[in-house]
């Protein structure tokens, strides 16, 4: 066998970001249903990382109420290894300090510093309300970031009262902006947008990268298709006395 035949060439990482509101207005099912669902998807992310030649997939996790709080403090952590520890929720809104926490925290200094290098993002929000601080600014200089840029973004606007201009100010577009009423659909769609946007974003791609890697405006696009399709199936399949929870 041939010596190049016995070197294993190392993949880059594609870090998962969790962005999840636990202000007050998120207890009861709303929370109850985050924290099963995304416990409940880690094996299939945990696959997709498997399966992926290129790509070693990483979960962040970062929530905000009166503050943010990074759960995974350390820097993102491999998916085998990842364990979901339920979040409570209280407190206001202050989506703007999760926008600058996660500005800090995209940055080769913090948690894009793998020495193998790193995919672009994909980066998963999830908003019930009305922002209570100044969430404009720390936003738009989050939206000069060159890896929030270059990731891939979706956000779930949970429940009526949720801001969904704020949510597609985030994301770039209402098509990567998703509704939801009711907590069965909630489960449906956080599983479903944690497995396609990491399997989107950990892709390879050849044209329109972040420096050497991925993270494209195509692979945005790819996923605002993927979930407009998602949401089609769901509507259609839908009972027609389904009622919404909130």
């Amino acid at each position: 066998m041939a010596l190049i035949d016995k070197i294993e060439i190392p993949r880059r990482t594609m870090v998962l970001f969790f962005v999840i509101d636990t202000s007050g207005s998120m207890d009861g099912s709303k929370i109850g249903a985050v924290n099963t669902s995304i416990e409940e998807v880690i094996p299939a992310i945990k696959e997709v990382s498997n399966d992926n030649a290129d790509a070693q997939i990483k979960i962040a996790a970062l929530e905000f109420s009166s503050g943010a709080r990074w759960l995974t403090a350390g820097g993102p952590v491999e998916c085998d290894q990842f364990r979901w520890n339920y979040l409570d929720a209280a407190g206001v809104t202050d989506f703007g300090a999760a926008c600058k926490s996660l500005n800090d925290k995209l940055s080769t200094k913090a948690f894009m510093q793998e020495a193998t290098g790193s995919f672009a993002p994909a980066i998963f929000l999830l908003s019930d309300g009305e922002p209570t601080d100044e969430w404009w600014s720390a936003l738009q200089t989050l939206r000069q970031n060159n890896w929030f840029k270059a990731a891939v973004k979706v956000a779930i606007a949970i429940g009526d009262d949720a801001n969904k201009d704020m949510l597609k100010e985030f994301t770039g577009s209402m098509e990567a902006v998703l509704e939801v009423h009711n907590t069965a659909m909630l489960k449906k769609m956080i599983k479903f947008v944690s497995v396609r946007a990491s399997q989107v974003a950990s892709k390879s791609s050849h044209a329109g990268d972040f420096g050497a890697y991925a993270g494209d405006e195509q692979k945005q696009q790819e996923l605002n298709v993927n979930l407009r399709e998602f949401q089609e199936e769901e509507i259609a399949a839908a009972p027609d006395n389904d009622q919404d929870d909130w």
